[in-house]
């Protein structure tokens, strides 16, 4: 452990969900935690996000949902966080028994490190879990249809299930000083436990070790990530630059208008965050008011109509208001993908998305290898979509080949670009509002359709590409690209990537070229930043 100051414990957790009106009737009805924010994702500004915790939302009990309606269940694997768990008071386990049965919950009983547990599934197959323990106590929400003497009392913890433990070891213990409890062995592995230096609630992060599981595949039930607490900007500037040096990539700072956050994944990929403790949920709204309307942060407030015109209608029966003015559909999406062309994907189903991206492989690479920048990006509205080309190449030679000696394959690799295009399209998604980003080979194709294509895109992203061909026009005016490339790379030559950047900037584009000594025939944090802003910028504008 560095010279900094141990992480205390949870700040939330975030879970995406389906329907929002059950989720908010799940977890103030029978769960009876106060709804205390009611704003929107930020980076998908027309689906809600809704926070559930104490009377004043204090960190250690927020719950946090995206629902996202109609969509798919997700499935659980190594590389995600599987289980959260509240604590209750020890006496209070007839009471839940009782109104979870009541409430048609299937219960599981067990014990952990000496607690008796229940763990449920919400509605949407999170598993839930109760903790009984006389843990610290919070602040009640008055309203609560839970008695006070029974009412939970924030997070206990979280379980992750992991393909080796040493890696999440070496982050929580070394790179943030949490403290290793110990190991007992689960039913599902061995369960290791690592606790925070707080002394409120919150504390704990489980892992469990199963090596043979398969990754788990995100949707609707999925948690998202783990946020960790850190008390403010100046100590998480710290953490940034500590986790920056130690490899992990975290992203640059988000506001997120409650708190300010920094992502990165540790090496099994549990996406983790770090949030400030300020400046809390009562920044825009008085405590008693909490989660009576829908609140927008400053840059969002001026597509307030649009915004609201967007979001499902939600009742809150506690408050008695209504928000949103869209009626609910919630059937469920479907995604046909042309069979002619494997297509891999994450993120937000495409039938439920309103931004998307492409992501091309390079020669050799895989669609698989590209998609695991989703980790990298972390935007949960977009779909992304990476289809894999036969025999791993687009095209056989090198992209400054003459363009005959590369036919008909580059058409063809062109229409399946366009292919998915029209997918996308067909599922509500146009092309102002795709993102094209691809790597070696893969950046030189996107660069290569946004030339070519008459439709206006919403962005493109080349890591280390260059343009195929330097005779098309036509008008790219207002057209974002992100290009970057090492001056020494033996496959980019500098001159042509040059020459592309020129090109497109003449026919209007608004190019960010970035030549990055040092980089190599890769990708690197600062244009994985790059390319995030441009794919931010894409869903604001939806």
């Amino acid at each position: 452990m560095s010279n900094l100051s141990p992480v205390q414990g949870l700040h939330h957790v975030t879970i995406m969900a389906s329907d929002p009106q059950r989720n908010v009737d799940f977890y103030t009805r029978v769960l009876g935690q106060r709804l205390v924010k009611v704003t929107v994702n930020f980076d998908d500004p027309g689906t809600y996000h809704l926070y559930y915790g104490d009377h004043t939302g204090q960190p250690g009990t927020i719950m946090t949902h995206f629902p996202w309606p109609g969509a798919r269940r997700g499935v659980r694997g190594h590389g995600e966080v599987v289980a959260v768990a509240y604590s209750a008071p020890a006496s209070s386990q007839p009471y839940w028994e009782a109104r979870l049965a009541d409430a048609g919950l299937n219960l599981r009983a067990g014990t952990r490190f000496g607690h008796p547990t229940l763990t449920f599934d919400d509605p949407d197959g999170t598993w839930t879990e109760l903790v009984f323990e006389d843990g610290a106590p919070v602040q009640p929400w008055p309203q609560s249809p839970v008695p006070a003497d029974f009412a939970l009392r924030g997070f206990h913890g979280v379980t992750a299930w992991v393909r080796d433990v040493a890696p999440v070891r070496d982050l929580l213990v070394d790179q943030l000083g949490l403290t290793e409890v110990g190991t007992e062995q689960d039913t599902d592995g061995p369960r290791t436990r690592f606790r925070g230096s707080g002394a409120g609630v919150g504390l704990y992060v489980d892992v469990i070790e199963r090596p043979g599981l398969a990754r788990g595949q995100f949707g609707a039930g999925s948690v998202h990530h783990v946020a960790l607490r850190t008390r403010d900007d100046a100590e998480q500037a710290t953490y940034l630059d500590a986790l920056s040096a130690a490899g992990y990539r975290p992203t640059p700072v988000q506001d997120r208008q409650y708190f300010h956050s920094i992502y990165f994944r540790e090496p099994n990929g549990v996406l983790f965050e770090i949030a400030t403790d300020a400046p809390g949920f009562a920044s825009d709204e008085p405590v008693e008011a909490l989660g009576y309307a829908l609140k927008l942060p400053a840059w969002f407030e001026a597509q307030r109509p649009q915004i609201e015109a967007q979001l499902p209608r939600l009742h809150s029966p506690e408050y008695r208001v209504d928000l949103g003015t869209r009626t609910l559909d919630t059937a469920p999406a479907t995604e046909p993908i042309t069979p002619s062309v494997k297509v891999l994907t994450a993120g937000r189903p495409a039938a439920d998305a309103r931004v998307a991206v492409l992501l091309l492989h390079g020669r050799g690479g895989t669609a698989q290898d590209i998609l695991s920048l989703e980790h990298e990006l972390n935007l949960s509205a977009f779909a992304y979509l990476a289809p894999q080309a036969p025999g791993n190449t687009w095209y056989p030679l090198s992209f400054l080949a003459p363009v005959a000696q590369n036919q008909p394959h580059l058409d063809q690799a062109l229409a399946t670009v366009d292919g998915l295009m029209a997918h996308l399209a067909g599922q509500g998604i146009p092309p102002e509002r795709v993102v094209v980003a691809g790597f070696s080979q893969g950046a030189c194709l996107a660069l290569e359709y946004a030339s070519r294509t008459g439709a206006k895109l919403g962005g493109v992203v080349a890591f280390s590409g260059g343009l195929i061909t330097l005779d098309q026009t036509g008008d790219l005016r207002g057209l974002p690209v992100v290009m970057g490339v090492d001056p020494a790379d033996g496959h980019i030559p500098l001159a042509r990537f040059t020459a592309s950047a020129e090109h497109l900037r003449a026919r209007g584009a608004a190019v960010d070229a970035q030549i990055i000594p040092g980089l190599g025939h890769s990708i690197n944090t600062d244009e994985l930043n790059a390319a995030r802003a441009l794919m931010q910028q894409v869903a604001a504008q939806v």
